[in-house]
């Protein structure tokens, strides 16, 4: 068989892999949204087979052979050409999958389908206990892939270099750290200063269907292309790429809280558009994919935070959104932004302000660690997320669905994705201060209604690139700057220094 022969069987094999997943990512779509409670178990058993069947192909021997007649030829010889970059990562996804037993795989996809299920009545009822052994046995399944995987230092960082290639505990542990510091004097600072906050005129009722309406406008002025997507309802929030041409987020709405579906609304969209960005013409292959969860996330923090809580973006979008909605009518822009910007601890993550957000993830990820390294048990779960509470944010949830249950991520065997949120809030940071100094200034633009400048900027850097650079290494060829807190804690300090006359 000659390289280019084992590479278009390569190449066929991926293809036909992705549209299987895609059957199943619509599948999970489906799953969040509109299936009947009663056909959850079906569909437990639907994406276990799935997953089996994915399994099968993906750890098929004939792949390593025809890697290994690729591997060192002509044909991959430049590092960055779309061939090297498929058969680097097909030959990473191959090493890793034949690690994982196929029943490990199917028990993973059929436990977590019904943890998930699970999960969505317990947070419901408030009921831990409900849950409870269901995690317990998501968190076994995912020792024992941490252990097939293999790691150099820690079960942990197994899991979490799936999501965020080359970070491990070790590496994130100093970065929080120094976050930590720096937004707890922050925090400080921002809740003596006696600024007085606007909240208020978010809390107003404001009807669901205008609340749709207004997003939908919103989002679509920002770039996000409905003609190849579509926002729906869910009980978390999340984005789904089916495939070219078909890219979906969900959103909640609340009625006498607008900042929960607006915000919720930018935030997927974010995600969506690097999704939408990604090249057509190499779906179905590692050189067509996003990169990380942390650059993913940097997309959608991005235009969630660093756009959608602006004084640019809503010097264009105020007076849209008292169209929309007549109730901001008496509505000023200062204090319009100060409500949006408003620093207070809170519950939930999801609603977070950004000075507290990452002190969320924080917590998260300490009782992962914990978790995965035997310290902590899953019973002990809701009792030690009150304390971390209260020791970063100085509150603590009067129910656990405002606690240990505010998440899906644990019942969809997510462990090791939360530290990317963080990461993204870095990325972000760095990408923001990039595009200002190249094509800003951007607030500039926002308030004239151009979103498609900034949109084109992170195209061409983030969304085009797809694979062809690890995480770090596609934000430094995009910034010039090697990732760090430092951007983020300056773009902290700056602008809520003025919000709050500090």
């Amino acid at each position: 068989m000659t390289a280019e022969e084992a590479y278009e069987f390569l190449l066929k094999t991926s293809l036909e892999s992705s549209y299987l997943g895609s059957l199943g990512e619509l599948a999970a779509w489906d799953q969040r949204t509109y299936l009947p409670r009663g056909g959850q178990g079906h569909r437990a058993e639907q994406l276990a087979t799935l997953a089996r069947l994915l399994h099968e192909r993906i750890t098929d021997p004939r792949i390593g052979d025809c890697l290994a007649a690729v591997e060192r030829t002509a044909l991959v010889s430049d590092p960055d050409s779309p061939q090297a970059v498929n058969v680097r990562e097909w030959r990473r996804d191959y090493d890793l999958a034949t690690r994982i037993p196929e029943r490990l795989a199917v028990d993973i996809a059929r436990v977590t389908a019904e943890a998930e299920s699970v999960w969505e009545q317990a947070k419901q009822a408030d009921d831990w206990h409900r849950f409870e052994p269901y995690l317990a046995q998501v968190l076994d399944l995912q020792k024992e892939k941490a252990h097939a995987l293999g790691y150099l230092e820690e079960p942990y960082d197994a899991l979490l270099d799936r999501y965020e290639r080359g970070e491990t505990a070790a590496t994130l542990e100093p970065l929080f750290r120094t976050l930590k510091d720096s937004l707890v004097q922050l925090l400080e600072k921002i809740e003596g200063s006696g600024r007085r906050t606007a909240t208020p005129l978010l809390a107003r009722s404001f009807d669901i269907e205008s609340q749709k309406r207004f997003c939908r406008t919103v989002a679509s002025a920002l770039g996000y292309d409905l003609e190849c997507g579509r926002i729906d309802v869910s009980a978390h929030p999340f984005t789904i790429g089916i495939g070219p041409g078909d890219v979906r987020i969900t959103t909640r709405y609340n009625e006498n809280q607008i900042a929960r579906g607006l915000f919720g609304t930018l935030h997927e969209a974010g995600h969506a558009m690097y999704e939408q960005g990604l090249p057509r013409e190499h779906w179905g292959t590692p050189r067509g994919q996003a990169v990380s969860l942390g650059i993913h996330e940097s997309q959608s923090r991005l235009w969630e935070n660093f756009v959608g809580r602006s004084r640019g973006f809503w010097s264009y979008v105020l007076p849209v959104a008292q169209a929309e909605l007549p109730r901001l009518s008496d509505t000023d822009l200062d204090g319009f932004l100060l409500a949006i910007n408003t620093v207070a601890p809170s519950l939930v993550r999801v609603e977070a302000d950004e000075v507290t957000y990452n002190l969320h993830i924080l917590l998260r990820f300490e009782l992962e660690l914990s978790l995965m390294r035997g310290e902590l048990s899953v019973s002990a779960v809701p009792e030690a997320w009150r304390m971390k509470m209260r020791e970063y944010l100085g509150i603590e949830p009067s129910s656990e669905a405002a606690g240990a249950l505010q998440d899906v991520h644990w019942a969809a065997g997510l462990v090791g994705y939360f530290p990317t949120y963080t990461l993204g809030n870095v990325f972000a940071a760095a990408l923001y201060a990039a595009a200002d100094r190249e094509i800003g200034p951007l607030e500039e633009r926002f308030a004239c209604g151009d979103f498609a400048s900034l949109k084109e900027w992170l195209r061409t850097k983030i969304h085009e690139v797809g694979s062809t650079y690890s995480p770090r290494q596609l934000i430094l060829r995009a910034t010039g700057e090697l990732a760090s807190p430092k951007s983020l804690i300056s773009y902290y300090e700056t602008k809520y220094s003025e919000l709050y006359h500090l």
